[in-house]
């Protein structure tokens, strides 16, 4: 039976910047097909025990600060911890997510990895059409996605928000696999390769 992740995020995630296109690897050595769920990670946060950033104790934000950082060095991958658009509205790039996803014909983990690129580590608001078009183009997908399907990403990005906390989604990055095996965070990519390959 072929394998199947469905991929809960969103586009403010830091630690979705960090996956880069791990997931897209994985899935192509597998055989394994993705669908990709973008969502409202502040919307869930309440609704699954979790706590907005801008609402945490210190200690934890500081540890925070300190991973991401350590992180991205391990990773090779430029980070800026103090972006200059952060938080931004993400329902424009995760509107556009869903539109390029519907439409076909690029490469979705470029797409993402652009469009969290541009946040931390271009200083680039995802919230702008010229950078989501730009995004767009770079992945292979048409610039003016931007421009259609606004009612059907909007249906698409309240339903993520509600399967994800029906499913046991409570973080970002959240994979899911066909058998209901549940992995949290870029540091768990390789604990999904290995249950994808039978090993866990």
């Amino acid at each position: 039976m072929p394998h199947h992740v469905d991929y809960f995020f969103s586009t403010l995630s830091p630690y979705v910047y960090l996956a880069g296109t791990r997931l897209e690897q994985i899935a192509a050595r597998h055989g394994a097909t993705i669908t990709y769920k973008p969502l409202d990670i502040i919307g869930l946060f309440p609704r699954t025990g979790g706590v907005a950033p801008a609402e945490r104790h210190p200690a934890r934000m500081q540890y925070r600060a300190q991973e991401l950082m350590r992180q991205s060095k391990k990773l090779g991958l430029a980070f800026n911890l103090k972006p200059a658009h952060w938080p931004t509205n993400p329902a424009p790039s995760s509107y556009a997510i869903i539109a390029a996803q519907a439409a076909g014909g690029g490469d979705m983990g470029a797409l993402i990895h652009g469009i969290t690129r541009a946040v931390w580590a271009e200083d680039r608001d995802i919230a702008e059409d010229t950078v989501l078009r730009a995004c767009l183009e770079a992945a292979g997908f048409d610039p003016a996605l931007t421009d259609s399907g606004l009612l059907a990403g909007a249906e698409a990005y309240a339903a993520n928000l509600e399967e994800a906390a029906a499913r046991g989604v409570f973080g970002s990055p959240f994979y899911i696999t066909g058998e209901d095996q549940r992995f949290w965070g870029q540091d768990r990519l390789d604990d999904l390769e290995a249950t994808l390959a039978g090993d866990l």
